[in-house]
């Protein structure tokens, strides 16, 4: 062998990323990662106070999400395009099970770790989130009175007022059954979108009737999606309910709220209820 070809080959350096740019990165002007992580002001000495306001406010950004999403299925199903529809739930399923995952960072929290900083928290508390309450609107849980602590913002109130007068997604969903042949009843179809949805005999009729004939239906899966999301919203209250349990047992929540009594009244509450007894009788 000769000494030319006894030389090893040197290995190609893999090629530099662009790292010159006037003003900031484009990654920046997309994500705003500065601002993101500069909203961070604990108000206490406490370590474990910062995972507590950063898993809030990453709630937070999912709420908003899973909103966009559930307002592009409504809006699909207004203009009876069902599986635009379905693909928004489906995208908010896998978004809820996300948001649910927040949970873990907080989910073992012992009452000595969470009162080393619950001082700071002062009358705030989560059931004042205005994007969470936008949420349960779109679920059909609406409540005049929850726009009360929110006078003080005029946009986040505005914002609210339209939510609580517009048709929620099951609305939506009744709508179309509706127009598509189906026996919803004119009590649902005109009822005060304002206040909460009621469970309707005649509804439950109606999906029986889907899920008793071709589970491949548009209308049959348009309900298994909604079933899932249901699911998740229901787990996603049981897992709040179970981490406030762990870190305050039963004490009165903040904010004034009555804390795990509460959560577990909201934990019973199943929504789009006709979808889970409608199984009964299928």
């Amino acid at each position: 062998m000769s000494s030319q070809q006894a030389q090893p080959v040197e290995a190609q350096e893999p090629e530099t990323p662009h790292l010159d740019f006037q003003g900031t990165t484009p990654y920046e002007d997309y994500v705003q990662a500065d601002v993101l992580t500069h909203l961070q002001h604990t108000l206490s000495d406490d370590p474990g106070e910062m995972v507590f306001l950063v898993t809030t406010q990453v709630m937070e950004l999912w709420f908003t999400v899973i909103v966009h999403e559930w307002e592009t299925a409504a809006n699909a199903l207004r203009e009876d395009r069902v599986p635009v529809a379905v693909a928004a739930l489906k995208r908010s399923v896998r978004e809820l099970e996300a948001l649910n995952a927040s949970w873990r960072p907080l989910a073992q929290l012992t009452p000595a770790q969470f009162n080393s900083y619950r001082s700071a928290l002062g009358e705030g508390s989560g059931f004042q989130s205005a994007m969470y309450r936008r949420m349960e609107f779109l679920l059909g849980e609406k409540s005049a009175s929850m726009l009360v602590p929110h006078r003080g913002a005029p946009r986040v109130h505005a914002e609210l007022e339209k939510a609580l007068h517009e048709p929620s997604l099951y609305d939506e969903v009744l709508r179309l059954l509706a127009r598509r042949g189906h026996a919803v009843p004119k009590s649902v179809l005109v009822r005060d979108v304002s206040r909460r949805y009621e469970s309707s005999p005649e509804v439950e009729a109606v999906w029986t009737a889907l899920y008793a004939g071709d589970e491949h239906d548009e209308l049959a899966r348009l309900g298994e999606a909604l079933t899932d999301v249901a699911e998740l919203v229901w787990r996603w209250r049981n897992d709040h309910l179970v981490a406030t349990r762990r870190a305050m047992g039963a004490k009165t929540g903040t904010g004034g709220s009555a804390g795990v009594a509460w959560l577990e009244k909201r934990a019973q509450k199943n929504v789009f209820p006709e979808l889970w007894t409608a199984r009964s009788h299928v």
